[in-house]
C-alpha cells in the first residue's frame, strides 16, 4: 500500500464512521460526539465513503421484484408515481381489487384539501372506490372528464364521482350529457351547452386525475361495452392501428389519436388536455390491458401508473417489441 500515513489514518477514520453509522446504527450527531468530530466532517466522511464504494446496502424483501418493476416503468416513461402490486393467479377480480386498493392509496397520498379530482368511468375506477380507505375527510371536488354511458350504472362516470366524493368526504360535480353523440354536429352542440362546458372547465383545473384505459381487442374489449359496433368495423379499426381507448377516444399504439370519425362524436376532455393535469394516474389490470397501457404511456397521457405484476412485466416486454 503506497498511501501516506495521513491517508491511511483518514481511511481508517472513514471506515470507523461508516461502521458506526451503517452497522451499529449511530446517528451522525452521536458519531460526532463519540469521535470528537464536527457533524459536518462526519457527513463528509460518510459521503466520501459511499463515493469510494465502501458501502454496499442490501435489502432482502419479497417486495423487491415489485420495486424493480416500478423503477423500470418510471425510468422508461418518466413517471412521477408508479405502484406495482402482487397478482392472484387465476383470479382476475381479486387482482383488480388489489390494483384498485393500490390506486386508492396513491390517490390519498396525493390529494390535499381544496383539490379537484378528475375521473373517467369504468371497472378499474369502481375497484378503486370499493377498496378505498381513508382516515379523515378531504374537502375535495370530484368531477367527470367524460359524458355518461346509459345502462352501466355502477361503472358510469356520474355514479363513480358520487361514490368517490362520498368516501373521501367531499362533493361531486356531475355531467348531464352522454359520452357518445350520434354525430359530430350533435357533439359540438352538447359541448357548447353551458353546464357541460362548465364541467369540462372544472376538470381542466384538476390537481389529480384517475383514469382507466379501455381495450379494443378480444371478447372482453371494454370499449365496445360503451360503444357497440359491428365486428367488421372493429377489425378495420385494429388493422388501422387502433390499440386502446382513453377517455372514450380511440388511440394508436404510439399514442396518437386515431383518425376515425368516431373520435369526433365524443363528449369528453381531449387526451392532450387531460395530460396537462399535474398528476394523472392510470389504473389497469390484466393481459387485455397491456397494449392499451403502452399506447397511453406512449402518448404521454399518464404520468402515474398502478398495475399488477404480470401486467407490468408484459408492458415492459411489449415496449421492447415495439422499439
Amino acid at each position: 500500500m503506497n498511501a501516506s500515513g495521513a491517508d491511511l489514518e483518514n481511511m481508517r477514520l472513514m471506515a470507523r464512521v461508516l461502521t458506526l453509522h451503517y452497522v451499529e446504527g449511530y446517528l451522525q450527531s452521536e458519531i460526532a460526539a463519540e469521535l470528537g468530530l464536527s457533524s459536518a466532517k462526519v457527513n463528509r466522511l460518510i459521503k466520501r465513503g459511499r463515493e469510494l464504494g465502501m458501502v454496499q446496502i442490501s435489502v432482502n424483501s419479497p417486495f423487491q421484484p415489485l420495486f424493480d418493476l416500478e423503477r423500470r416503468l418510471t425510468r422508461r416513461w418518466n413517471l412521477k408515481r408508479c405502484r406495482v402490486v402482487t397478482a392472484v393467479t387465476g383470479n382476475a377480480e381479486t387482482t383488480l381489487s388489489l390494483v384498485g386498493k393500490g390506486a386508492g392509496e396513491l390517490l390519498v397520498e396525493a390529494i390535499r384539501d381544496g383539490d379537484t379530482i378528475a375521473i373517467s368511468g369504468g371497472k378499474a375506477l369502481s375497484a378503486v372506490i370499493e377498496n378505498l380507505a381513508v382516515d379523515r375527510a378531504f374537502d375535495v371536488n370530484v368531477v367527470p372528464m367524460t359524458g355518461g354511458v346509459q345502462g352501466q350504472h355502477y361503472t358510469d362516470v356520474n355514479h363513480i364521482a358520487t361514490e368517490l366524493s362520498s368516501k373521501l368526504g367531499g362533493h361531486a360535480t356531475l355531467i348531464h350529457a352522454p359520452l357518445h353523440a350520434d354525430t359530430a354536429k350533435e357533439r359540438d352542440l352538447l359541448m357548447s351547452v353551458r353546464a357541460v362546458r362548465g364541467v369540462m372547465d372544472v376538470a381542466r383545473q384538476a390537481a389529480v386525475a384517475v383514469v382507466g384505459v379501455g381495450s379494443v381487442v378480444g371478447p372482453n374489449a371494454t370499449y365496445y361495452e360503451a360503444r357497440p359496433i359491428p365486428e367488421d368495423e372493429r377489425a378495420r379499426l385494429v388493422e388501422g392501428g387502433v390499440r386502446a381507448e382513453f377517455l372514450g377516444y380511440l388511440i394508436d399504439g404510439d399514442g396518437a389519436l386515431s383518425e376515425t370519425e368516431l373520435n369526433s362524436r365524443l363528449v369528453a376532455l381531449p387526451p392532450k388536455e387531460a395530460a396537462r393535469i399535474p398528476l394523472t394516474i392510470g389504473v389497469a389490470s390484466g393481459p387485455e390491458k397491456v397494449d392499451p397501457i403502452v399506447a397511453a404511456l406512449n402518448g404521454r397521457y399518464l404520468n402515474a401508473l398502478v398495475v399488477d405484476e404480470p401486467t407490468a412485466e408484459a408492458v415492459l416486454e411489449s415496449e421492447v417489441e415495439l422499439a
